[in-house]
Formats: structure tokens, C-alpha cells, sequence
């Protein structure tokens, strides 16, 4: 997992390779926000068969910690392979089994739709926001239209259940207003460290599972997952821990790379449609005229914000590459 070979934000210096290198990085955006949006839907059929939120993110960190723990021991465990201590426990505290608690917690004060809405666009907004303050990407007209786009089409996609909620719903919409803020800033952060996404995924999956799965032990137990079906456990493992914990981190962060913090931070926002379409096979649910009206809206405001203008692909000058090869500023992928 060391950095020493190739810094994880160079870039191809040559336009056509640049274009393509690009649209590798839209395409592990894709992914993780399919991944993401099974994980909504795999985790509320979770919940409807009796599992708590402590559960899944047992299974979910559990799983990938396990399955990855080699890859740490091969590499420089003592130092987490060379990330160190510091910036490690760090990642692992805003992306890991808080993050998951947080944010699930919430809905035992307000709607879905709050969820939806809030985490995801305090997610999108707190990534934009810090990507053009510590990062310096450039706030492009395309990309703040395409924002608005995208949180109009939220919003319909959770239709007058936005409106709804009980008098504490402030509670659970301030804890997913945190958990998206958390989510934000290991996005930034990934990118200003200048961590591989191997590297970022590796570390978080391992902390959070020596850290978190004793405590599960010792204080929750396991009658709950003894009593749950085997096709249940074996559901949850699969898209919690190996899909959602293992694949999609690792695809986003390639996307942070590759598009930059600001602009992947977008993808999360296709989460809750992609939600609502699984939700059809897997737990029956079809969606309503609005959200599929939203769906679009988001596909649409996602579109115009990752939009490239022409000049942002020209060749670099022959002074800023070497060997075909040309270091990323923080404003060479905005």
C-alpha cells in the first residue's frame, strides 16, 4: 500500500488518455452509487426482518475488516501501511462504524425521506464546499447549476414526507446533517492526504473492525443474528460487507482521484434512486409517479454538474508533464 511507485493523483498528460482516464473515474462513480443504493434497499429489508442498525454495521466492518486484514499485514501493519496512526484513525472515525450509527440513528426521529434529502445533500454541499476551500477546485457555473438540479430532484424523489415528522425530527435531521458532513470530509481529506484508494479502504475496513466488533460483542451480542434466516445473513454480509465495505469505498475513492472530491461527491446523490428501483424486486415496493419524476431530475442534475467544458481537456504545457505523466493540482480534475 505504499505511495512510493506512483502518486495516487497523477494523471495522463496526454488529452486522449486524460478524457479516458476520466471516464474510468465516472464509471467507479456509477458503481459505488449502485452499490450505495442497494445497501439502502438490502438495509431496510434488514430492519423490516428485526436486525438493528448496530447489526448490520457489525456485519458490514466485520466482514471487510476480516477479508482484508491480509492486505494490512502484508504492508507495513505498524504504520498502516505507511498512511500512519493519526490520519488512519481519522478516516476510520468519519467514514467507518460512527459514520453508519449516526445516520441510521436518525430514523428513529425522522422520516426516510429526511435521511434521503439531508445526508445526501449536506454530503454533496459540505464536499463541494471544502474541495474549493482546501483543495482550490473551482466552483464552476455547470457544477452549482447541476447542484441545484440535483437536491430539486432529491427533494421530489422524498415527495411531502419532507414535510413530515414529528416534533423531535430536528434530532434525526441534525445526526444525518452530521453524517453527511462526516462522509465529506473523508472525501476531501482522501484526496488532500493524497491516500490510494487500496490504501484508504484497506485501513478503514480493518480499524473499524478491531475497534468496533468487541464492543458489538460485549454489548449487544448475538441473538439477534442468531435469529435472523441464513439467506438473510448471508444477504446482509455480501452487500454490507464485501459490496458496501469493501467495493464501493474503494470505487469512490478512485472517483475522488479521478474526478476530484467535488465533482465525485455527486454520485452519492443517485443513491436513493437507484434505491427505489432495487426496491421493486427486492421488497415489492413500486415507485410513485413523483419518484420517478425525481429520478430523472437527479440523472439530469448530475449530467450538467459532471459536465467538462472543452479547454478543461486541452494538452498541458510541455513543462508540467514528464514521462507522459502530469501531477494533479487540486484544480487539474475540478
Amino acid at each position: 500500500m505504499s505511495n512510493a511507485t506512483l502518486d495516487p493523483i497523477e494523471t495522463p498528460a496526454d488529452p486522449t488518455r486524460l478524457a479516458k482516464h476520466r471516464r474510468v473515474g465516472l464509471l467507479f462513480g456509477v458503481v459505488a452509487a449502485v452499490i450505495w443504493g442497494g445497501f439502502l434497499t438490502v438495509s431496510r429489508h434488514g430492519i423490516g426482518e428485526g436486525l438493528r442498525g448496530s447489526d448490520l454495521a457489525f456485519l458490514r466492518y466485520a466482514t471487510a475488516g476480516l477479508l482484508l486484514l491480509p492486505a494490512l499485514l502484508r504492508r507495513s501493519p505498524l504504520t498502516l501501511g505507511g498512511i500512519g496512526w493519526r490520519r488512519g484513525v481519522v478516516l476510520a472515525l468519519l467514514a467507518g462504524p460512527l459514520f453508519v450509527l449516526i445516520g441510521a440513528s436518525g430514523y428513529l426521529y425522522a422520516p426516510l425521506a429526511h435521511g434521503a434529502v439531508i445526508q445526501l445533500g449536506v454530503l454533496t454541499l459540505a464536499s463541494i464546499a471544502l474541495s474549493a476551500w482546501l483543495l482550490g477546485e473551482r466552483l464552476r457555473p455547470s457544477r452549482l447549476l447541476g447542484l441545484v438540479v440535483l437536491v430539486a430532484g432529491l427533494a421530489t424523489i422524498a415527495g411531502p414526507a419532507i414535510f413530515s415528522g414529528g416534533s423531535l425530527a430536528w434530532i434525526g435531521d441534525l445526526m444525518f446533517a452530521t453524517a453527511g458532513a462526516m462522509f465529506a470530509t473523508f472525501t476531501v481529506l482522501v484526496r488532500r492526504w493524497k491516500i490510494a484508494a487500496l490504501d484508504a479502504t484497506v485501513v478503514v475496513s480493518v480499524l473499524s473492525a478491531v475497534a468496533y466488533s468487541p464492543l458489538y460483542l460485549l454489548f449487544e451480542g448475538t441473538a439477534r443474528l442468531a435469529s435472523a434466516s441464513p439467506s438473510m445473513l448471508v444477504e446482509q454480509v455480501l452487500v454490507q460487507g464485501v459490496l458496501s465495505g469493501i467495493v464501493a469505498l474503494f470505487a469512490f475513492a478512485q472517483a475522488v482521484h479521478r474526478l476530484g472530491a467535488g465533482r465525485a461527491a455527486l454520485f452519492p446523490a443517485l443513491a436513493p434512486a437507484v434505491a427505489i428501483l432495487l426496491g421493486i424486486p427486492l421488497v415489492g415496493e413500486l415507485p410513485a409517479a413523483g419518484q420517478w419524476l425525481g429520478l430523472a431530475i437527479v440523472t439530469a442534475g448530475l449530467l450538467i454538474a459532471l459536465r467538462t467544458p472543452a479547454q478543461a481537456v486541452s494538452s498541458p504545457s510541455p513543462a508540467a508533464t514528464a514521462g507522459g505523466v502530469v501531477a494533479t493540482s487540486p484544480r487539474s480534475l475540478s
